[in-house]
């Protein structure tokens, strides 16, 4: 079923836009399935726009959030890896307009806070509301029966249209597939900056990443990218391992235990340089296996999200000087990164079609994350119908 809005977008005829409808894949409570339902979207108020969406990434996080094992305001609209086009904008808006091209941005960036001005825009203030899917001035824009329906990080990709802050969205040249856009919103960007920004990766060391899933296969590409000499992953499903090796790892292994005998044999005992942690569900056994592949000065990049702990005894980081180093959005700026991550796949160094396992539509979501579970994916994409 097609969205239909009541009024045209002020480019066309310079009347304001008016309510929508449109399908949307939402959770009502923590542990009960997505489910696809009509919604009304508010139109867009001042510094906000509206997009109609035509991909959306379907990022662990939300499945996170569908399990209960991150805090959520409920009912949400899922989805916050997602591209479109502009099709109407609010008062004020002055980064886009209606008919662009645009990627999200997770967390937004205002360009103006005490982070984003000083080259942290992962940092924004404006991502505050991220768990709550709240807009600043405390209301909502996604409505069913009078009851409010927040967007998963304010954006709620899940959906033929959302209405989001300018801040979050991003130009993008309209040679970019809108399935490629999509990913760089969250996965890769969150990745490639793992191990560029976060790390840290030089030429010539060896960095370790646990997990190849969506976020993981995109460390691995920002690890060789960085000129790191072994590209080292461990993951115990084989068909993550074999993709690992077209995104870069020179190595892949299914346990720690095998993966650490190799490295200490490879670096003379010296052991990595970096430990990055991408795996799906953060748990203390992969903090205490990447704390010890690393050697003296080696550092651990923890991105994943989880119920892990950090129970180590001290003298494991002081003796060796190791260093543990958490991490949003791979410490990237969006609004400098997500264009140089388009450009690096326009040149050919970056590789995104290969992230795509699967396609599905809105009504399959709950079949998609279940494939993601089983190790069936790199990344699976929702195509949104029209």
């Amino acid at each position: 079923m097609s969205a239909t809005a009541s009024a045209t977008e002020p480019s066309a005829t310079g009347e304001a836009p008016g309510r929508l409808t449109t399908r949307a894949v939402v959770c009502r409570a923590p542990g009960t399935p997505w489910e696809v339902t009509e919604l009304e979207l508010d139109p867009p108020k001042a510094n906000e726009v509206r997009i109609k969406f035509h991909a959306a990434g379907m990022c662990h996080s939300d499945d996170h959030i569908q399990k209960g094992d991150a805090p959520m305001r409920m009912p949400v609209v899922g989805g916050h890896e997602g591209a479109g086009v502009i099709d109407a904008v609010g008062e004020g808006v002055t980064r886009v307009k209606v008919g662009d091209h645009v990627v999200c941005s997770f967390i937004p960036a205002c360009g103006t806070c005490r982070y984003c001005s000083t080259g942290r825009q992962n940092l924004c203030d404006e991502g505050k509301n991220a768990a709550t899917g709240e807009f600043p001035d405390g209301t909502f824009r996604f409505h069913s029966g009078g009851e409010d329906f927040g967007g998963l990080c304010v954006l709620g990709t899940f959906s033929q249209y959302s209405v989001v802050s300018e801040y979050s969205v991003i130009p993008i040249g309209e040679d970019i597939p809108f399935d490629v856009a999509a990913l760089v919103g969250c996965g890769v960007p969150t990745g490639w900056g793992s191990a560029v920004h976060a790390a840290g990766v030089r030429a010539g060391q060896t960095a370790v990443i646990f997990g190849a899933g969506g976020v993981g296969s995109n460390a691995v590409q920002g690890a060789a990218l960085a000129g790191a000499e072994r590209v080292v992953v461990v993951d115990p499903v084989e068909f993550k391992r074999e993709m690992a090796t077209v995104f870069g790892a020179t190595h892949t292994f299914a346990t720690a235990e095998e993966a650490t005998e190799f490295v200490r044999a490879a670096t003379w005992g010296e052991l990595a340089d970096h430990a990055i942690i991408t795996v799906g569900v953060l748990h203390d056994e992969v903090i205490h296996d990447a704390l010890g592949i690393v050697g003296k000065t080696g550092q651990v990049t923890i991105t994943a999200v989880g119920n892990g702990w950090i129970n180590e005894n001290p003298g494991m980081l002081i003796g060796f000087q190791r260093r543990i180093q958490g991490n949003v959005f791979g410490a990237c700026n969006p609004l400098v990164d997500v264009p140089r991550l388009l450009s690096l796949y326009r040149s050919g160094k970056l590789k995104l079609d290969e992230l795509i396992t699967r396609r599905y539509r809105l009504d399959e979501v709950n079949q998609g994350y279940q494939d993601m579970l089983d190790g069936k994916n790199i990344r699976g994409v929702i195509e949104i119908e029209h």
